[in-house]
């Protein structure tokens, strides 16, 4: 038994000595990439990027992937932007191209990609992106030109002030607010869980997986791949917490390829938004979207695989890179362990009390009901 426990304490301990290297590698970019995702999301309008993107033609493809590349949404938190943008006037390629190029990338994930996986692997991965956003929507605007059954225009809530009104002039003290409060409120409560989830199953991966297991029982780059392809499709990783999953992987022996198959497919897809796309947009987009990370997905990979300067070092970063000192390591990675824990914390306290709040109301609502009809019947 007690072999056991010290089996599972060492296990445990290794797991979080192998996630904490990995997470105190990317937290400087993280918060570089908060910073710079906090700027876009305040002083880059949605409203002025939807009329680019009005007509079924290339430049409105291209112009909607150029747009969505930089931005910091995960494919869970992009739907409700990719649906004001449709309903404001966005055509269905427009939309598609910006669905699949926006979760893929963003600046927290592509610091986080460079920090990593070093500058080839970061270029790569944002090429990728872009082919995988034009290809969808030029295949949309080929494919599918039937107009959605819904399209009223709705209205774009302002990042600063959340009104819904046309008229927006505020500060700049107001937006560098609004700034910091998306920088490391909303957008560490929205990405933040699943950045710790995929250091740990990285850790997890760079702790258990012999260095040679991948390459003895799954030697193929293509099965590699495929692999990925299918188990990536289904579930929810954000493009941010794929990146340790993604380099523990490559450490052990899985193929450049393989893990650009996982970077691609991953933060693109999951069953809530095949869900929505389907509709939103209809069947035959979602047929359209699906294939279209598959295909990106699989031919960027193999490509990638070719390329003679895509593997990284046996440590798993490439050489030349900037590295931040120690300390500031430290810091930076508590620092966002520390937004991340009380963005736990307060979701779960808020959570409580509207539970609460429902509870206290049913019960005064019960107490109401059952206080009328029910008085005894007075004697004249």
């Amino acid at each position: 038994m007690s072999e056991v426990l010290t089996y599972v304490w060492n296990a445990l301990i290794g797991i979080v000595v192998e996630s904490w290297n990995l997470f105190a590698q990317m937290a400087p970019y993280l918060i570089i990439g908060f910073i710079f995702a906090g700027i876009l999301h305040v002083f880059v309008s949605v409203k002025r990027i939807s009329r680019h993107l009005g007509k079924s033609n290339f430049i409105s493809v291209l112009k909607a992937t150029l747009f969505g590349i930089p931005l910091p949404l995960c494919s869970c938190s992009v739907i409700p932007t990719v649906s004001t943008l449709h309903s404001s006037g966005a055509s269905k390629g427009a939309t598609l191209a910006f669905l699949i190029s926006t979760p893929t990338s963003g600046v927290d994930s592509i610091l986080a990609t460079y920090s990593l996986l070093g500058p080839v692997f970061t270029i790569y991965r944002i090429f990728a992106s872009f082919v995988a956003g034009v290809f969808s929507g030029v295949s949309a605007n080929i494919f599918d030109r039937k107009k959605s059954a819904d399209e009223n225009v709705k209205k774009i809530a302002c990042p600063v002030c959340g009104e819904h009104t046309d008229d927006h002039h505020h500060s700049f003290g107001a937006r560098v607010r609004a700034m910091i409060a998306y920088s490391f409120g909303e957008l560490v409560r929205d990405i933040g869980k699943w950045v710790l989830i995929g250091t740990l199953i990285g850790g997890a991966i760079a702790y258990f997986v012999p260095a040679g297991l991948i390459t003895t029982y799954l030697s193929s780059p293509i099965l590699q791949m495929l692999l990925m392809l299918v188990l990536s499709i289904p579930l929810y990783i954000c493009a941010t917490g794929s990146l340790p999953i993604a380099a523990a992987l490559i450490m052990k022996g899985i193929s450049p390829g393989a893990a650009m198959v996982l970077l691609i497919a991953g933060p693109a897809t999951n069953a809530v938004t095949l869900t929505v796309v389907s509709k939103t947009l209809g069947r035959r987009s979602l047929i359209i979207y699906l294939s279209s990370i598959i295909i990106t997905a699989l031919g960027m990979g193999f490509l990638f695989d070719l390329l003679p300067w895509s593997a990284p070092t046996s440590s798993g970063m490439m050489v030349g890179m900037f590295e931040f000192p120690q300390i500031v390591k430290i810091i930076a990675a508590v620092l966002i362990l520390g937004l991340i824990a009380y963005q736990i914390v307060s979701g779960i306290v808020v959570k409580s009390r509207h539970k609460r709040h429902e509870h206290e109301c049913k019960e005064e609502s019960s107490s109401c009901c059952s206080g009328h009809g029910h008085e005894p019947a007075r004697k004249d």
